[in-house]
């Protein structure tokens, strides 16, 4: 089926993927969309977006995509890992400081749920406490001082 490129919403993801490659990274550096080939055993872990806010943007969350093999099945398992649906989750205190205030203010799980549906990829963009600070996993995002 494939996925179009997003962030994940939850803390953390833990992917299982099979021997087929399919799991692709958006890289901002001038690489664009790299390809993640699986190896046997091994768990790819993604950054959540309210990993991300935790952070206070020190974590960023990947932008990336699963993409569809012609030739061969792929099967992925993945596990998501996210908070209680009533806890406000803000940037943590040790990152924040008089040199880097939060840029994210608290929100509950729920609510950002329904951001994320109502705005998907701009959906950090509407908590955020700075103007013109965009998304890390838009492809076109810029940290604007």
């Amino acid at each position: 089926m494939g996925m179009a490129a997003h962030t994940d919403s939850t803390i953390l993801n833990i992917l299982h993927q099979s021997n087929t490659s399919g799991l692709q990274v958006f890289r901002g550096d001038g690489s664009g969309w790299v390809t993640l080939q699986p190896h046997p055993g091994a768990l790819v872990i993604l950054i959540g977006d309210f990993m991300h806010i935790l952070s206070n943007w020190l974590y960023l969350n990947p932008l990336h995509r699963a993409v569809v093999n012609q030739t061969r099945h792929r099967l992925s398992i993945v596990y998501l890992h996210g908070p209680p649906s009533s806890v406000k989750i803000g940037p943590l205190t040790q990152p924040v400081d008089h040199n880097f205030p939060p840029l994210y203010r608290p929100v509950t799980w729920s609510e950002y749920l329904g951001i994320k549906a109502q705005y998907f990829d701009k959906a950090l963009s509407t908590i955020s406490l700075r103007n013109g600070f965009l998304d890390a996993g838009d492809e076109n995002s810029v940290k604007i001082d």
